[in-house]
């Protein structure tokens, strides 16, 4: 691929916005859609977005090439097409950009959550898509941000080491080299497997916002998520899903990092067990719970990641019974089948595989 000038981001979110900025701070063309356009309307009148930041982050007005919500518009010069928008859009935004795509683009959804770029890249061949494009994932959303204004983001931290991973694995190199000058940051992730089951939000977001129903409708969330929302009980069932997922992800030849590795190895933050390891992570400290059960920590995290990793271990023959659990419980306050709107092997077009077929296919492109 020729050196990357085109950026496209789509969706105006706080991420979508600090993603936007940043790179054109950086020198980049970039255009930001939105498929309404009232929400970025004030964006389009003033031409950019004001990034704000900390210490030495990227700060500025970010002049934007194109605000649109035109679809067509917003994919015609681009080179790079970064997705920033909750997983459960993911299908939808597949289904609008496939009429447009041209051979060599690449698309890279920050995050997938689990198994993201299998349902794209499904989405798009089920569309009748021929264009030769590279769908990849990265494990975590690089950016902690958050919107100030209508046109306004600001950035509170760019992650350090972000895995990234192209379905299938072959082409991860490609997207590494083309997105380097924009994002050194992004690493080998192996395959989109190994990005999607170290979802360390699988675990944490849905569970803690559960156990708390009481305490968040109560106070509309006036509590501390992690440092109040988190005690001797919650961890403990906390640590049995946890486990559940790496057992899920060794089934399939992966091994997982366990929370307590990733948040020693993300924050330095140690303990005896998982409880104490998350009231020794400064950076939980403040955080407020949600305000509400209508949050992206259940209509998200529940479809878009426990139920593909539960799905992963029923297809292998792994107990997850704690998973279950926490999906009936979402299923049940939400009044919502999570598991007939979530991403299930057999949705997935993965679900008669072997771990060695399925392997292959991560890998290498082939499916059986």
């Amino acid at each position: 691929m020729n050196a990357v000038e085109n950026y496209t981001v789509i969706g105006a979110g706080h991420g979508g916005k600090a993603m936007a900025a940043h790179l054109a701070l950086m020198g980049f063309k970039v255009t930001l859609y939105n498929r309404t356009f009232e929400h970025v309307e004030i964006i389009h009148k003033r031409g950019g977005i004001d990034l704000e930041s900390y210490d030495s982050w990227p700060h500025g007005f970010g002049k934007l090439a194109l605000v649109t919500a035109d679809i067509k518009k917003a994919l015609a010069k681009a080179q790079v097409i970064m997705v920033v928008v909750p997983s459960s859009a993911h299908v939808d935004i597949a289904k609008t950009c496939a009429p447009y795509l041209r051979n060599k683009q690449i698309i890279l959804l920050h995050p997938g959550r689990t198994c993201g770029a299998i349902e794209f890249k499904m989405t798009l061949v089920a569309q009748g898509c021929k264009a030769d494009v590279i769908v990849a994932e990265a494990e975590t959303f690089i950016y902690a941000s958050r919107s100030d204004g209508p046109a306004q983001a600001r950035i509170f931290r760019i992650k350090e080491a972000v895995p990234l991973a192209a379905l299938p694995a072959i082409h991860t190199q490609v997207v590494l080299d083309a997105i380097k000058p924009a994002y050194p940051q992004f690493i080998d992730g192996k395959n989109v497997l190994n990005t999607g089951l170290n979802n360390m939000g699988a675990i944490f977001h849905p569970t803690i916002t559960l156990l708390n129903a009481g305490w968040i409708e109560a106070t509309h969330g006036d509590f501390q998520f992690y440092i109040d929302g988190v005690t001797t009980s919650t961890a403990r069932l906390l640590e049995v899903l946890d486990r559940e997922r790496v057992t899920v992800a060794s089934a399939v030849g992966v091994r997982a990092r366990t929370a307590m590795e990733w948040l020693q190895l993300a924050y330095n933050a140690v303990g005896e067990d998982l409880n104490e390891a998350i009231h020794n992570q400064p950076g939980y400290y403040g955080i407020k719970a949600p305000s509400t059960l209508h949050h992206r920590y259940i209509f998200e995290d529940v479809p878009m990641s426990l139920v593909p990793i539960a799905s992963l271990g029923g297809r292998f023959g792994v107990s997850v019974r704690g998973m279950d659990s926490i999906i009936r419980m979402a299923c049940i306050i939400h009044r919502t089948d999570y598991w007939k709107r979530g991403r299930t092997v057999d949705k997935l077009g993965i679900g008669h595989l072997s771990v060695s077929e399925l392997t292959h296919f991560v890998n290498e492109g082939i499916k059986s």
